[in-house]
């Protein structure tokens, strides 16, 4: 994926969560692309992983980096 489709992304999955959080827009959505129908369906129960994946996009695009272990020192 580009940088400007991953930024485009990252700012429709953030939008959905604003939406999805406060209740602002649906919960399912149908498109179609050239292989068929498509649906996807956000819930309440499941906006754990948009928000994976809006982690997932921030760290494609170096906005935030991976989570590190804790150091701990070795006596």
């Amino acid at each position: 994926m580009s940088t400007a489709a991953l930024q485009q992304a990252l700012q429709d999955a953030q939008q959905a969560y604003i939406d999805l959080s406060t209740g602002a827009k649906g919960e399912s959505f149908s498109y179609t692309q050239g292989d068929g129908a498509k649906s996807v369906t956000y819930t309440r129960a499941n906006i754990g992983q948009l928000q994976m994946l809006i982690r997932q996009l921030q760290q494609q695009l170096g906005i935030i980096s991976r989570a590190r272990r804790a150091i701990r020192p070795i006596f």
